[in-house]
């Protein structure tokens, strides 16, 4: 069996009403690969609805390590991404970082 240096990890929350986003999905996700050597996201995708907030939510989280908080994260979304569904995303974020540490503990990594 192969081993795999990055696991998939997901959190959700629900979406504003009145929101293409809850109109189509009822909810906000985020579905993270993480490297396990480094704690960075090698991989993002998200339930928006355009591909460009897709791309640049991309933009926003690539490359970063989970190993400095979940709070610079909420930070650049909070710089960058004027949304009614801001916070939806924020706590999907949290949840899916959250299951990761918990996850890793569990792994002893």
């Amino acid at each position: 069996m192969q081993t795999l240096e990055t696991v998939i990890v997901t959190g959700y929350a629900k979406a504003p009403q009145g929101t293409s986003m809850y109109e189509m999905y009822k909810h906000a996700g985020i579905v993270l690969e993480v490297d396990l050597n480094d704690h960075k996201i090698v991989g993002a995708e998200f339930t928006f609805v355009t591909e460009l907030t897709k791309n640049y939510f991309q933009k926003l989280l690539l490359g970063y390590c989970l190993l400095d908080g979940v709070e610079q994260l909420i930070k650049r979304i909070q710089s960058f991404y004027f949304a009614p569904s801001q916070q939806a995303i924020i706590v999907a974020l949290q949840a899916a970082v959250q299951r990761y540490w918990d996850n890793v503990k569990q792994m002893n990594i």
